[in-house]
């Protein structure tokens, strides 16, 4: 019997695959525990519309982080830390920290896509690289002054 796959299954394949597997497996297995529906016309035409529905949301997205990377590509964001005797901070600057300047400047990074390749103790200006999406990645300047 031809089901498609509605999950991931183990030594199967993953979702949204048409796979061949014996009827008492997919009755009995596969379409009892909803992994799988069967491969009529109907559900076929519904998963490649799903497909492509999917394939133009993850391009629009693309877009949007390329178009958002071109306007923040060497932006420089400035960061008002309290420090110490010559310029030495009081701990160290965090990609939370990075990220709070980058949303205050209208961009939206999450913190765990932000890579600071040393840490950041002294006043001045570092680069940073912040991850729009899996496929842009920007260099953003981060300076880093004394809080009066």
């Amino acid at each position: 019997m031809k089901c498609i796959l509605l999950a991931d299954v183990k030594g199967l394949g993953k979702k949204d695959d048409i796979v061949e597997v014996n009827d008492g497996y997919a009755r009995n297995f596969l379409l009892k525990k909803k992994l799988a529906c069967e491969a009529t016309a109907d559900n076929m035409n519904k998963n490649k519309l799903k497909k492509g529905s999917e394939a133009e949301h993850a391009r629009r997205v693309l877009e949007e982080a390329k178009a958002n990377g071109k306007l923040l590509d060497g932006k420089t964001v400035k960061l008002e830390v309290k420090t110490g005797e010559g310029g030495r901070l009081y701990g160290a600057v965090t990609a939370m920290d990075v990220a709070e300047a980058i949303k205050k400047a209208g961009f939206e990074v999450d913190k765990k896509n932000i890579d600071i390749k040393n840490p950041i103790k002294s006043c001045g200006t570092y680069e940073v690289t912040a991850k729009l999406h899996t496929k842009v990645s920007v260099k953003v300047n981060v300076e880093v002054v004394a809080a009066e």
